[in-house]
């Protein structure tokens, strides 16, 4: 055995042991879902002790941002060592202590773009779960067309005015702050005239209203910016090269989403659709099979997820494969909530009970196939991008 893989099994040993003895015992092998996430933040409330306990033990030893410095909060795990402590959440049956936008998309960006003091400022506030954040991209007329956004920042010396309109803004109206795309040139060609800008929620002139979804929740938001001042120091990068920051963003985005056709954010895996059933699915050979190709499928994907990280840590990147990995994990994801809906049967048209949260659930998987691209603009990506395929 290489002193490399004599490392890393003492490693797996360690946070094995570390998970046991700091994970409480009422969070351990529960089925979570987007319920039960802890999303943090100002307006955050813990649903119990345990979910606070957790996350101040987890932040303690750096692994709310495993792969993240040490100096922002971060764990300092090389990727052989995040990918064991995944295993081994997984295998206790640990929650995530927690989940957010910070962690998921502007983290990575600021890592990647933003200055010293943004850096110093933001990302340890991340890692403990203080700010909230969530992301102003899309407008009523920039959904697929990103780069057409029309929210405005001009630049007034001293601070810049942003006013406009974003839409389709997940949980705005429970975030702390935003990251948002603003136009700050509007003679440049649409792709060069944007800037990447952060934004207190709390600032004079931003406010949101809810957009009722199907599912009875409301995750989305329109957000309205009427004058609103923004100091200068909040710009991210380069003025008017936002769009970079935005592309960089959006793979991280829709990996994310996409992770969702694992069950890495709290969904139920199939062994415990089995296990809801009692018996029953393994008695119908029709959705047995199903079961079993949907197991299989999630297992496929999972294994293709990792090959792209190791790719992106090996600096090739992930670039446009991001849009097939969106794809089939959103779709794997709709697949297995029919799946859970045509196995609990009429039950799972309840919206509390035994089945209680099912229903809205699988009604929630409709829009992973719509935020962050949709469906079709992942297809025509992957068409061009991936497989080159000449266009009409």
């Amino acid at each position: 055995m290489s002193d490399a893989t004599e490392a890393l099994a003492a490693f797996r040993a360690d946070i094995s042991a570390w998970i046991k003895d700091n994970c409480p015992a009422s969070l351990l092998g529960r089925a979570f879902n987007e319920n039960s996430i802890v999303w943090g933040g100002r307006k955050w409330s813990f649903a119990n002790d345990d979910q606070r306990i957790w996350l101040e033990r987890a932040v303690k030893r750096g692994l709310t941002a495993p792969r993240w410095p040490v100096e922002f909060g971060g764990g300092g795990l090389s990727r052989a060592q995040e990918k064991i402590f995944r295993e081994e959440m997984t295998a206790a049956g640990a929650p995530p202590p927690l989940q957010s936008f910070g962690l998921w998309m502007l983290g990575p960006a600021l890592l990647e773009f933003g200055n010293d003091a943004q850096k110093a400022e933001h990302l340890p506030k991340i890692t403990r779960g203080e700010i909230r954040w969530c992301q102003g991209y899309s407008e009523p007329g920039a959904g697929s067309d990103l780069a057409n956004v029309q929210t405005r920042a001009e630049d007034m010396g001293d601070h810049w005015l942003v006013s406009g309109q974003k839409i389709w803004t997940s949980y705005a109206d429970q975030a702390d702050w935003i990251f948002a795309l603003v136009r700050t040139d509007r003679d440049a060609p649409k792709h060069k005239g944007i800037s990447f800008m952060l934004m207190d929620m709390d600032t004079p002139g931003i406010t949101t209203r809810p957009i009722r979804l199907i599912s009875g929740k409301s995750p989305f938001c329109e957000t309205f910016f009427d004058n609103v001042k923004v100091p200068k120091e909040q710009l991210v990068g380069e003025l008017n090269r936002g769009w970079d920051i935005a592309k960089y963003l959006l793979t991280h985005e829709r990996e994310m989403i996409g992770g969702g056709g694992q069950g890495l954010l709290g969904a139920r895996s199939v062994a415990q659709i089995i296990a809801m059933q009692e018996g029953e699915l393994l008695a119908d050979p029709v959705l047995r099979a199903e079961a079993m190709q949907t197991e299989v499928d999630t297992l496929a994907f999972g294994l293709t997820m990792e090959r792209y990280k190791d790719q992106a840590e090996a600096g090739r990147g992930v670039g446009n494969a991001s849009a097939m990995l969106k794809y089939y994990g959103t779709e794997l994801n709709k697949r297995r909530y029919e799946l859970m809906m045509a196995t609990a049967g009429s039950d799972g048209l309840e919206w509390d009970g035994a089945h209680g949260g099912l229903a809205p659930e699988w009604l929630r998987t409709k829009a992973n196939s719509i935020e962050g691209g949709t469906s079709e603009v992942m297809l025509d990506i992957i068409a061009k991008r991936v497989l080159e395929m000449p266009g009409q």
